[in-house]
This record gives C-alpha cells, structure tokens and sequence, in this order.
C-alpha cells in the first residue's frame, strides 16, 4: 500500500490513504473478536472461516442482515460513533438466534461522506463489541467513501450475519400447543427501530434534547434515544442448551402484532398481558408527546421487550431460570390461545 495514492482521485473528495489509515487504526478492535474458525486477516478480498461442524448431522447456514437506520441521526448530533455499531450487530444476530442458530461471523459496511479514519475506527469499535457480545467473528467488512452521494458528516451503516444449527433443531412454531406460555426477555431501550417516528415527535435535528428528564431517570432524550440494542445471544444459547423452546421472536419494527405472529402457527395467537408488561418510561414519554394511540406504539415499538420465547406451560419456570442465571430478568407476559388475530393483547 505504500505507493498506492491518487492525486487526482483526491481532488475528486476520495482520499484512499484514508482508508488505510481507517483499517490501521480498527486492528485492535477487530482482534477482540477473532474465533477458532477465522482463517483469514484483515484486507483481503474475502473473509475466510472454517466451519466446525462436528456434532452435528445436518448443519444449516443461517443468514440475518440489516441496518442502524435513522438512529444514526442522533449518533451524528451527538457525535457519537462508538455504540452504533453494537445497534448493526444485534439487529442482525438477534434475527439469527431465533431460528436456534448460534451466529459464525459478521461483515459490515460502511458508506460515508468523507472517510475520517478516527470516525471509522469509532464505528468499527462498536460493531467489535456487539460481536464480542454475540460470540460472532467479525471476518470482513467494506468502507465506500461517496462524496456528493452523502453529506461530509454523514454515513450508513448495515450489515450481515451468517449462524449454523443442525437441521434437527431448528425451531418448529408447529409444536406449539394451546396454553404454552409467552416469556418476555427486557430490551434495553428503543433499540433500532421506528425512529422516523420517535424524530418525528422529538423534533430531533431542530430541538434541544440534551437537558435531563425527570420520567427518564435523570437522562437527557438524545442520551436514552443512542442506547444500543440489547443482544441475546448468549442467554438464548443458554437456554436451547437445558429447555424445548417452541419460537422465538425478535420485537423489532412492527413491534408486537408484526413480529410474534411470524413465530406462531396457523390458527394460534398469543394473548399477551398488558398488566404485565413492564413498559420503560422513553415509550410513555414517546405517547405522550407525540399523542400516538396504544395500539400504533404496540405496531410500531418493543414497547420494552426485545425478544419473546414460547415454551411449554411446565417448562416456564426452569426456562426463567436458565434465562435469569444468564442475566436476563425475564417473565411470563402471556399464553398462546387459539386465535386468527395474531397477538391479543388484555
């Protein structure tokens, strides 16, 4: 790389020592979550990773990809880069482990303005840590500096997922049984979704949103709105391992009546309990200043739980515990019934 440079290239708003320097400076970060199967370093044309199968009599490959979205509005207002890239990683994994796989390895990529090598290595250090979090490797990714395409302070971020699990347990919502239990597992926030709304009624970009708030804790707006996605990996993992779990859903954009039904068989619904859901004060604060219905909050946020796990009625309590013993403090928060409506909610 050292005689590669562009002059000409350069005054066209591309500085590729840039990015030189930008994958210098992310070395560090991505040796955080190197695995037994990378076989390859980092600038290569592809990302290589031997898959160990062993165990297993019918592996299946898992793919998840996504994006951050509009979040990344407030990354750029804030100035802060470092915990996006943890958004990108959960967005994708989280899609994963429901299907009971456990996720290999992880690309990202980057489109920006300008490529400021500090900013990207800022990225890059979150996308680390969310794959620390999820056990995954992050093999490869891709920075494309677009002048004119994006603004100089500007950029997108998505990524891809790949997970392996034998054929034999790859979760079948057929199982499902009248009367099995619906389990909650907590979100830590907003997570990635459904920000053109909460923009929308915040005002973000055009009002102030850096003063505490009293109903959230202390915290500004901006502060609550950038907490990263929780990811769950490992906790489910856990719970595959010691439990017959019949579906998981990831409550993403769509919140509860678009997600838990692409879990449930035909002719099942779950009644979820609205008494029982612990819904954080950001979603309160979003209805309240936005005036928004109960029922589009419930189609369009997590409403405070990221994830659901259906399992037998006599299993909830060992599933609790599994889940609990692995950080999570999860609970029950309804049944499955029979239902054509998808979700019900009481």
């Amino acid at each position: 790389m050292k005689n590669s440079m562009s002059e000409s290239y350069a005054k066209a708003g591309v500085d590729i020592t840039a990015g030189y320097k930008a994958v210098e400076l992310m070395k560090a970060h991505i040796a955080r979550t190197m695995t037994s199967g990378v076989c390859s370093d980092v600038g290569g044309f592809g990302g290589l990773f031997e898959l160990d199968v062993k165990g297993m009599e019918q592996p299946v490959l898992v793919s998840g990809t996504d994006g951050v979205g509009t979040k990344l509005k407030l990354a750029f207002l804030q100035d802060k880069h470092d915990t996006v890239g943890i958004d990108c990683v959960a967005m994708c994994v989280n899609d994963v482990i429901c299907c009971g796989a456990k996720p290999l390895f992880f690309l990202d990529y980057i489109a920006c303005g300008k490529n400021i090598p500090e900013r990207i290595a800022a990225i890059v250090s979150g996308v680390a840590e969310g794959c620390v979090q999820s056990g995954a490797a992050l093999i490869g990714g891709e920075t494309a500096e677009m002048p004119g395409f994006y603004p100089v302070d500007e950029y997108d971020l998505a990524g891809f997922a790949v997970g392996v699990v034998d054929k034999k347990k790859i979760l079948n919502p057929k199982s499902m049984q009248v009367g099995d239990v619906v389990i909650a597992l907590p979100s830590s926030g907003v997570h990635s979704n459904g920000f053109s709304l909460v923009r929308k009624v915040f005002g973000v970009g055009e009002n102030d949103l850096s003063a505490p708030v009293a109903e959230l804790g202390g915290k500004s707006v901006q502060e609550t709105l950038l907490t990263p996605t929780k990811i769950y990996v490992k906790p489910i993992l856990a719970l595959l391992e010691q439990c017959t779990v019949r579906a998981i859903s990831h409550i993403t954009g769509g919140g509860f009546y678009e997600n838990i039904p692409r879990s449930l068989p035909e002719g099942l619904g779950a009644k979820i309990y609205r008494k029982d859901l612990r819904i954080l004060p950001i979603f309160d604060l979003i209805a309240k200043v936005g005036g928004i219905p109960e029922r589009d909050m419930f189609n369009t946020f997590n409403m405070g739980v990221g994830m659901s796990v259906i399992v037998k009625k006599e299993d909830a309590e060992k599933a609790l515990e599994i889940l609990k013993a692995n950080g999570e403090d999860a609970y029950i928060c309804g049944e499955i019934i029979e239902s054509e409506e998808g979700v019900v909610l009481v």
